[in-house]
């Protein structure tokens, strides 16, 4: 099929947001844009089904029986979850969102063309109102490739021009007047150039390393070094197969961690796009698509365990104490005020005795009490951060979370408390345990300890309450420079101790 009439054949190269020129076809032929991964940067069909699972867990065992029935039943079935609401937070392609705006001004009719079902097409023409017509899966008909190619083209007999992303596209692009190909692929525009015209390319964002990085949340990471703690403090330093199995527990918590972390990113989807800092997450943004995320969490899960396997029973264990717990606390408590704070804090000592199993270092109760209160602290300074910005946001509760504005008093004061508890279990353990024992050759040396955490801890709280402190208060003091130096003071005292 021809064009009507070609005036230009637009560039193809990459220009910058607000500077393309418009499409060089006649106004007659209609511009119909696909829906996942062309004018959204998101599959609604796995938006849809986080959306189910979250909205109505006790349904999903009905999920097998619709796709015996047909993949168009599953999506008909899944949309009846899916508001006008959350239609306006999923991440849009600002690239073909932008093509599509000025060709409409330009008075070109835009169509949308989507194997998704057709109440989700409705709530998509009603975001975007510059699109007119809506073709979409109806009456168990799935619209996708052959499908849609036949249908588009009996709509619009006398051409058009289609925007797509995926080879699914390919027949449509086939039947069409011209191409748009939404993506980074080479192979790809080479294949609708050899049926087509391709008249544009809109690159999308791409996935890449930093991206995953930053989904695995990997600067996290630098919390489980705890493990290694056990090691150190009980007096196998010098043991280099300790240090291996540490190595090993490091690594596969740290892969596990990163996996409760994607997991609690997809469950709380909804809500962080909500979020005024949340929203610039990998999965909530786009940039990292809900089916590679599910590919990690399934790769890092096994790889994880296998190395706690190859490590020992106990390894295996503390992993999935873990694991259970971060799953509870994603799914559901972290929506309980205070009961979150315990069991993040639970979370940080899980690190602990995961180093304490795997290197055999006998168990002391003063390193866990020790644990609970100092990770209590952080915890509280957590969530009074978010509850100081939530109160600046003008929200009286926070998103996804069981806080409201008034609860900052109690929430600073539990901090505080579990901060002074802090310092006085360390000042206990020196007078009780640290001298009489004869472990440290210098024991007085760590007198300093307990100053500097009061120093540390009180800074992070007089940060928190100006409203000056970042969401995570532990990614804060591994980038703050006095923290830091705090840190590097108490190594050298406990170095000091030992020597």
């Amino acid at each position: 099929m021809q064009p009507a009439s070609v005036e230009k054949r637009p560039s193809l190269s990459v220009v910058a947001p607000g500077n393309r020129a418009p499409l060089g076809y006649d106004l007659s032929l209609p511009l119909v844009i696909d829906l996942d991964g062309t004018l959204l940067s998101t599959d609604v069909l796995h938006e849809s089904l986080l959306l189910f699972l979250k909205r109505r867990p006790g349904e999903a065992w009905k999920i097998p029986g619709w796709i015996f029935s047909g993949r168009a039943v599953v999506k008909n079935r899944l949309a009846d979850v899916v508001t006008d609401d959350d239609i306006e937070t999923f991440p849009a392609c600002d690239e073909v969102v932008e093509l599509a705006q000025k060709e409409a001004e330009r008075g070109r009719k835009i169509v949308l063309a989507t194997a998704a079902d057709i109440t989700i097409a409705e709530k998509i023409r009603r975001r975007f109102p510059f699109i007119s017509e809506v073709i979409a899966s109806a009456d168990g008909h799935n619209l996708k490739g052959a499908a849609k190619a036949q249908t588009v083209s009996a709509q619009f007999p006398h051409g058009f021009i289609y925007a797509g992303d995926s080879t699914a596209d390919l027949h449509v692009w086939n039947a069409a007047t011209a191409a748009i190909f939404v993506g980074r692929s080479s192979a790809m525009e080479q294949k609708i150039a050899t049926k087509t015209q391709l008249a544009a390319v809109l690159p999308t964002k791409l996935l890449n390393f930093p991206t995953l990085r930053r989904g695995l949340r990997a600067h996290q990471w630098a919390k489980n070094s705890l493990v290694f703690v056990p090691l150190i403090l009980g007096g196998k330093a010098h043991d280099p197969v300790a240090w291996a199995y540490a190595f090993g527990a490091f690594v596969a918590l740290s892969l596990l961690a990163s996996v409760t972390y994607l997991l609690n990113d997809l469950w709380d989807l909804a809500d962080d796009r909500r979020h005024w800092s949340k929203k610039l997450r990998p999965i909530a943004s786009g940039d990292l698509p809900i089916a590679s995320a599910m590919l990690v969490i399934a790769v890092g899960g096994l790889i994880a365990f296998a190395i706690a396997a190859l490590i020992g029973p106990a390894c295996v264990g503390v992993l999935a104490l873990y694991l259970a717990i971060s799953l509870a606390y994603s799914f559901w408590l972290k929506r309980e005020p205070l009961v979150d704070i315990f069991v993040l804090a639970s979370l940080f000592t899980i690190r602990l005795a995961l180093g304490l199993v795997v290197t055999g270092v006998v168990f002391s109760p003063w390193l866990f009490v020790f644990s609970m209160f100092i990770f209590l602290s952080l915890s509280a300074a957590k969530r009074q951060t978010e509850i100081t910005r939530m109160v600046a946001h003008g929200l009286t509760q926070t998103p996804g979370r069981g806080y409201r504005a008034e609860d900052g008093p109690l929430v600073l004061s539990l901090g505080v408390g579990a901060m002074l508890a802090t310092v006085l279990v360390m000042v206990i353990y020196l007078v009780a345990y640290a001298f009489p024992e004869g472990f440290y050759r210098h024991p007085f040396f760590l007198w300093g300890f307990p100053i500097i955490i009061f120093l540390w801890l009180s800074r992070i709280w007089l940060l928190c309450h100006r409203g000056e402190l970042n969401d995570d208060p532990v990614a804060f003091a591994l980038k703050d420079r006095l923290s830091l130096a705090y840190g590097a003071a108490m190594v050298a005292m406990f170095a000091a101790a030992l020597l």
